[in-house]
């Protein structure tokens, strides 16, 4: 977890010949950085989306289950600040969104589903996670994966060409000439696919100066010392035996660079500091470190014409990405080295089925225990997948909760096989770690924007709920007072009345709306000179655009055996729900309703008869300029005083004014004052005991107004009033609810064969504070090994993974 505070680390230094000691930084610069990265935090925070699917691959007509965790950037505590996280799903080959999800969140908790119906085309797409917060920044920030939509027909992996591309970068941020310097490499092939290669650096004269292989992903590196007035130039042998030709970076003939030793020991970090000015000077310099923002030491010293040494303690520091930042003595940031500090601390996750060995269709029961890795329990979230093995691949080396926080949504581009990092069996993975650090790394921020006296404030604001927002204007015109406006929202199960002012230049915006699906909106206005002759214009939604990055063609490891189960099990399937479907249309078609339906009440009033009421008809509306002229002398009882907005109403046999009521909803007399004469209905007038149904102001009688647009039978798509703004809201997406046949209940359609790729999904399970949570559900008629994929995070944002099997025979 992150110290909450700077730590003033001890720090054991070995020191160049002149025996300067390194020391702890001087208070005021301690002061500035931490209190600018602080303030940095606080106007810019940082927000973290990750989605757990189902499944690794879909096929066309299948539906894709996401959970969704947000977290906060630095701590990866769950975000309760944002309650809106959007998912897209994007077609690679174009670009085009071809879905949108609006996912509700619960204290940084949400999930959804998409159906992969037609006309959606297989192939590559990528499914995105952001919130509108996190549109202020760069969508390196958005979560991203790669997914691959197969159909009935599986797709030919095209050859690769012979293209190649490598990439060297100067650990620190550069080589200095008569320094030793490390260069880490990484080579891809024309699909952006990690490669594996050989070769060696040749300087201008053709004399070899050191050879280099790499891993299998492409990674890694080797040391030279280069000379002042000399190029280098790596060579890599191509497949075809060829030499392919790359220019190193130049070196420099003076400045600072940074070595750091993260792989050899495992308790302590040793960071070596060099330059190579010409006067000889001793200079001062300071090394900041940070995580995810977050200071955590901040120490300076002296380095000669040699070198600089100091030794971190690796327990002293966050698991995650650490910052190593040089600042020379005009506090200007000169290097820069990321490394990855893994302490082990992530949760336990055991899931243990009730059984070693199931029958098809057998009810099953998974016992979840989280624990910390001292053994307590934990309580947490989670969500659980479990998949049909002879039909989805297992993707050992994927992407997780852990491995995405803790490591590739600090990194730039796609990480291949995140997985293989934190895999104690595999002996190369800290070496290939810090060759990860050195090749893709990648700040959240510019050091010279955090020391700025003055910070731009965000353009984008944290959305709590559904927002409505626009602009008001008066023909072409932008608007320079303010306009007072009313809005009615509608559905099925919310009406409701809000009221607002929009800024001086017509902006308005309606914020945090709490409703599922979609709701009717009426948005009406007028200036303070009862002129209703505005146009209001609402704003609409445009998903970030989406950059395609070069993923390899298949985002995922399958044996075509598999796939072929796969795709053909979901054939069959999606022909079982046509024939189910064509039945039920079948059966409906063939019912015939004889019953009389009966005249439909108006459910916006709560009494059957008014004492007065008048139909509005066009000659009233011509010859009124609000609601209370069109009272004026025409019910008996009823007096009006002046006109408009200054007009008062009262009820003869009253003391003060009646309640007004607009579409069954109690508004204030200038609510009503403010409405288009032309978009009346009707007047209901309610008198003493009449009006008594609604409450304490019933003695004064009530007046009730409805509006066209208020009645959910009059059509009003095609009119077009001055001053009104009709249209529909999008809301949050209610998730499907994932289909779990009971097979020890006999029911007609659970009859049909069952072969789904998910068995059981289930995204919102929670773990008590024993750390347990038990999941129950039934097999399908596959015999086969079923994989278990569990994600967890809890409240203080420590995550866990856990991958487990079990058969079924």
């Amino acid at each position: 977890m992150i110290h909450k505070r700077l730590a003033y680390l001890i720090l054991m230094l070995m020191v160049s010949a002149l025996g300067t000691a390194f020391r702890h930084s001087d208070e005021d610069f301690i002061k500035t950085i931490t209190s600018r990265l602080r303030k940095f935090r606080a106007v810019y925070p940082q927000e973290k989306a990750y989605l757990h699917l189902d499944k690794p691959y879909y096929s066309v007509g299948d539906t894709l289950w996401f959970k969704g965790y947000l977290v906060e950037g630095a701590t990866h505590q769950a975000d309760s600040t944002s309650a809106l996280l959007y998912v897209d799903l994007i077609e690679q080959r174009t670009g085009k969104n071809v879905a949108l999800r609006r996912v509700q969140l619960d204290g940084g908790n949400g999930h959804g589903d998409i159906a992969l119906a037609a006309p959606l085309t297989p192939g590559a797409y990528t499914i995105r996670a952001y919130t509108h917060w996190m549109r202020n920044f760069s969508e390196d920030y958005f979560f991203q994966k790669s997914i691959y939509i197969f159909n009935q027909e599986i797709a030919q992996t095209p050859s690769a060409d012979a293209g190649l591309d490598v990439q060297f970068f100067p650990e620190g941020g550069q080589l200095l000439t008569g320094i030793t310097g490390r260069i880490a490499f990484k080579a891809v092939n024309s699909e952006g696919a990690g490669t594996s290669i050989s070769g060696f650096v040749a300087d201008q004269r053709k004399d070899t100066i050191i050879s280099f292989t790499s891993s299998a992903l492409g990674f890694g590196n080797f040391q030279f010392t280069p000379e002042k007035d000399v190029k280098y130039t790596a060579y890599v042998r191509k497949e075809n035996g060829e030499l392919q030709s790359f220019n190193l970076p130049p070196a420099s003939e003076q400045g600072y660079s940074l070595m750091v030793d993260n792989v050899s020991n495992s308790r302590v970090m040793r960071v070596l500091i060099f330059q190579n000015f010409q006067d000889g000077k001793e200079r001062n310099v300071h090394v900041v470190g940070h995580t995810r923002g977050v200071v955590t030491f901040v120490a300076n010293g002296k380095v000669s014409s040699r070198n600089l040494r100091m030794n971190l303690e690796k327990k002293d520091l966050p698991e995650g990405i650490t910052h190593l930042t040089l600042f020379d003595e005009q506090h200007r940031p000169v290097s820069e080295r990321l490394v990855f500090i893994d302490h082990n601390n992530r949760l336990r996750v055991e899931v243990t089925p009730n059984k070693k060995v199931f029958k098809t269709r057998e009810k099953t029961e998974l016992s979840v225990m989280v624990t910390d890795s001292s053994g307590n329990p934990v309580e947490a979230g989670l969500s659980v997948a479990v998949t049909d093995a002879g039909q989805i691949a297992a993707q050992p080396y994927d992407q997780d909760i852990s491995s995405y926080l803790l490591l590739t949504s600090d990194l730039k581009g796609t990480i291949e096989k995140p997985g293989s990092y934190f895999d104690p069996a595999n002996s190369e993975r800290k070496t290939a770690l810090d060759q990860l650090m050195m090749t893709q790394g990648w700040r959240r921020f510019i050091w010279q924007d955090v020391m700025k006296d003055s910070l731009p404030a965000p353009q984008k604001f944290i959305e709590q709920g559904i927002t409505l927002s626009g602009t008001v204007k008066r023909g072409n015109r932008t608007l320079t007072e303010k306009v007072m406006y009313s809005l009615y929202l509608q559905n099925d199960s919310i009406k409701t009345m809000l009221s607002g002012e929009t800024a001086d230049n017509g902006y308005f915006a309606i914020h945090n709306m709490v409703f599922t699906d979609s709701l009717s909106a009426r948005l009406q206005g007028m200036n303070k000179r009862g002129n209703q002759n505005l146009t209001f214009i609402a704003d609409i939604f445009q998903p970030p655009a989406f950059t395609v990055l070069k993923v390899p063609y298949y985002p995922v490891t399958v044996e075509t055996e598999q796939l072929q189960a796969y795709l053909k099990r979901a054939e069959e399937y999606q022909e079982i729900i046509k024939t189910i479907r064509a039945n039920r249309e079948k059966l409906l078609n063939e019912v015939t309703v004889r019953a009389k339906r009966e005249a439909e009440r108006d459910s916006r009033k709560l009494y059957s008869n008014a004492d007065a009421s008048i139909k509005m008809t066009p000659q009233l509306a011509s010859s009124a300029f609000s609601i209370l002229d069109v009272l004026a002398g025409r019910v008996a009882g009823v007096q009006v005083m002046g006109s408009g907005m200054n007009a008062t109403v009262s009820i003869r046999g009253s003391r003060g004014e009646p309640q007004f009521i607009l579409d069954g909803m109690p508004v204030e007399k200038d609510m009503l004052t403010s409405i288009n004469i032309n978009d009346v209905e009707s007047i209901d007038v309610l008198k003493g005991p009449s009006a008594a149904i609604y409450g304490s102001r019933r003695g004064n009688g009530v007046i009730a107004v409805y509006t066209k647009r208020g009645d959910s039978n009059y059509d009003y798509s095609n009119e077009v009033v001055p001053g009104v703004l009709v249209t529909k809201i999008a809301g949050y997406n209610t998730p499907r609810d994932f289909y779990m046949p009971r097979y020890d209940i006999v029911r007609q359609e659970d009859a049909r064969p069952d072969y789904r790729s998910t068995v059981f999904w289930a995204p919102m399970v929670r773990t008590g504070k024993d750390g347990k949570a038990k999941l129950i559900y039934y097999n399908s008629d596959a015999v086969a090994t079923m994989n278990i994929r569990t994600e967890v995070l809890s409240a203080d944002g420590r995550s866990g993974v856990s991958r487990q099997t079990y058969s079924v025979q």
